[in-house]
C-alpha cells in the first residue's frame, strides 16, 4: 500500500501499489481529479475515497472518477480497515489468484459459478450467487449495505435496501440459517452483514 500526501504522490505511486485510499481533500489537486488521472493511466490499482461529501451526486460522480469504493467521514477505524480487505481480496479473485472461496463448510467455485454447503450443490440465483461471492470473499468482515448494493446491483448505493434483504432472507433459507440464531450470515446493525468464520459466540 502506498501512503502519499498529495494528489500528485498518489498518482505517482499508483502502479506501484495494492490499494489506493485516497481523501478527495487534498492540498494540490481535487480528489476525483486524481482518480480519473490514475485510471486514464490504464491502471486497475483498486481506489477507496474517502470523503465528508455525503451527498447522492457527489458519491455517484465519484464512483464515475474511478473510485471502487468509498467511505464518508466521520468513520470508524474498524469500518475503513474492512473495506480495505474486502477491495484487496476482491481484486486477487478477479485477477484469477482465487478460484475459489471457503469459508466454514460453504465453497464458492468462482470460475464455474457454483456454490457448495459440504456436499450438497446449493441451488441459487444469479444474485444469490454474486451476494454469496461477496461475502465469502470478505469472510469475517462487515460488509457494508451500500457495498453490497453496488456488487451485487450495481445500483446506486444511496437507494433503497429492501432488495438486499430479500435476498439475504432467500440465501439464508438455502443455507438452512436463523436469522435470529446465525450460523453463517450475521447482520450487524447500522452498518451491513458479515460471513461468519466460525461458531457465532452465545448472545450476539
Amino acid at each position: 500500500m502506498s501512503v502519499q500526501g498529495t494528489g500528485q504522490g498518489a498518482i505517482d505511486g499508483a502502479a506501484a501499489a495494492d490499494l489506493v485510499v485516497l481523501d478527495l481533500g487534498l492540498p494540490d489537486m481535487d480528489g476525483l481529479d486524481v482518480a480519473r488521472a490514475i485510471r486514464n493511466l490504464g491502471l486497475t490499482t483498486p481506489v477507496l475515497v474517502l470523503t465528508a461529501r455525503a451527498d447522492e451526486v457527489d458519491l455517484v460522480v465519484g464512483l464515475d472518477a474511478g473510485a471502487d469504493d468509498y467511505v464518508t467521514k466521520p468513520f470508524r477505524l474498524a469500518e475503513l480497515l474492512a473495506r480495505v480487505r474486502a477491495l484487496l481480496r476482491r481484486t486477487a479473485v478477479e485477477a484469477g489468484d482465487e478460484d475459489e472461496l471457503h469459508a466454514q463448510n460453504v465453497r464458492v467455485d468462482v470460475a464455474a459459478h457454483r456454490a457448495f454447503q459440504g456436499d450438497r450443490e446449493l441451488h441459487l440465483t444469479a444474485k444469490e450467487f454474486d451476494l454469496l461471492r461477496v461475502l465469502v470473499a470478505s469472510a469475517g468482515n462487515v460488509v457494508a449495505r451500500e457495498t453490497l448494493m453496488r456488487e451485487v446491483w450495481d445500483s446506486d448505493p444511496t437507494g433503497s435496501t429492501k432488495t438486499l434483504d430479500m435476498h439475504v432472507s432467500w440465501l439464508r433459507r438455502k443455507l438452512g440459517d436463523d436469522a435470529n440464531a446465525p450460523r453463517y450470515i450475521s447482520t450487524v446493525r447500522g452498518m451491513g452483514f458479515r460471513f461468519e468464520t466460525g461458531p457465532v459466540p452465545a448472545g450476539l
